[in-house]
């Protein structure tokens, strides 16, 4: 037997142990495959539920949006609502305060007239009455006692000298009482539903004297009005944009008087800005950004609607303009109306 050759008697072991390493060897093998086909498996399953997570994620990234957009959608419908039914309620009072100022202009216009004859009348009795005065020297001493007695009674001297005033005052009034009908016939004058050249600054004139009562307790009033081309608008919306802006600054100011300051000019020779700044208590910065929501109000309750701004924000925009706003807690607000001179299309009717 060879150095190197094995006893005959090991073959059958190393034969078993051959065996053995390769069974294991093929069964280490298998393993591994299996292993490798659920580890396949496995990630493949987790690809899927992945791709379905990321779906299912999707799906209610979806519906939350879909919830957040009818949300949005419900609250610009009621906002849509409202401003419907406030333009609505303010059309009937323009064309209840437009026939009012009709029917009241009507007997003012007859007494102002009866009035002036009245005071011709009067000028014309006291001319006699300074006749008799004149004459009254030459009459008998009996004549002229029982003439002063009933000058004394009727305190003559005093109703020769307040008659005339008194007519002229009443006059001033009737005038004045045409003013403001005049004021409120322009303000809601229901031919103003056509675009229109415009003086913007009598809109304004015309809507301090409608708001007079309710800014004359409060503050004083001071103009500073520039040179303005006329503007092509709808009037009688732009006037109301400017009756908010005004009751608005009236309401801001408390506890003190203040001064409501109403500026006009022209602005890069296509557009022109109207200015009402308040001396008020100011608009906090956090609401700054809300003030033009509908129905967000920091008034009491019953005294504002949170529509006025909100309106007037979509006037100013169906008009292609702009409302900026600069204010400070305890000094005050301005709100600052810019509107193009000529709008960018012709439109004959008035924007829905």
């Amino acid at each position: 037997m060879g150095e190197g050759a094995l006893p005959p008697e090991l073959r059958p072991f190393l034969e078993a142990v051959s065996d053995a390493y390769q069974a294991a060897d093929e069964d280490r093998r298998l393993i591994e495959r299996s292993l490798e086909l659920m580890s396949r498996e496995l990630t493949e399953r987790n690809d899927q539920l992945r791709i379905e997570l990321a779906d299912r994620e999707q799906i209610e990234e979806a519906l939350l949006n879909e919830k957040a957009e009818q949300a949005a959608l419900f609250r610009k419908l009621e906002a849509t609502h409202s401003q419907l039914l406030q333009s609505e309620k303010m059309a009937s009072l323009g064309q209840l305060a437009a026939g009012l100022a009709h029917e009241i202009n009507n007997p003012v216009g007859f007494v102002n007239s009866n009035l002036g004859a009245l005071r011709e009348y009067v000028m014309e009795l006291l001319k006699v009455i300074s006749a008799f005065e004149k004459e009254e020297a030459r009459l008998d001493a009996a004549a002229r006692v029982r003439i002063i007695a009933v000058k004394e009674q009727v305190d003559l001297a005093l109703v020769s000298e307040d008659a005339v005033s008194l007519l002229d005052e009443s006059m001033d009034g009737l005038r004045r009482v045409r003013q403001i009908i005049r004021d409120l016939t322009d303000f809601s004058h229901a031919d103003d539903a056509q675009w229109q050249q415009v003086d913007l600054r009598k809109g304004l004139e015309s809507t301090l004297n409608i708001v007079h009562n309710e800014v004359r307790y409060v503050a004083d009033v001071i103009r500073e009005y520039g040179d303005l081309p006329e503007v092509q608008c709808l009037p009688s919306q732009i006037n109301q944009v400017f009756l908010n802006m005004l009751v608005n600054a009236a309401q801001a100011i408390k506890g003190h008087r203040g001064t409501i300051t109403v500026r006009t000019g022209s602005q890069d020779g296509e557009h022109v800005f109207v200015e009402i700044a308040d001396t008020g208590q100011g608009i906090a910065p956090e609401n700054l950004k809300r003030i033009f929501d509908p129905f967000f109000t920091t008034k009491p309750v019953g005294k504002g609607t949170g529509l006025g701004l909100a309106l007037s924000y979509g006037i100013v925009s169906r008009h292609h303009g702009r409302i900026e706003v600069r204010s400070q807690l305890g000094e005050g607000t301005t709100f600052r109306i810019v509107l193009p001179v000529k709008q960018a299309e012709q439109p004959d009717l008035a924007p829905a």
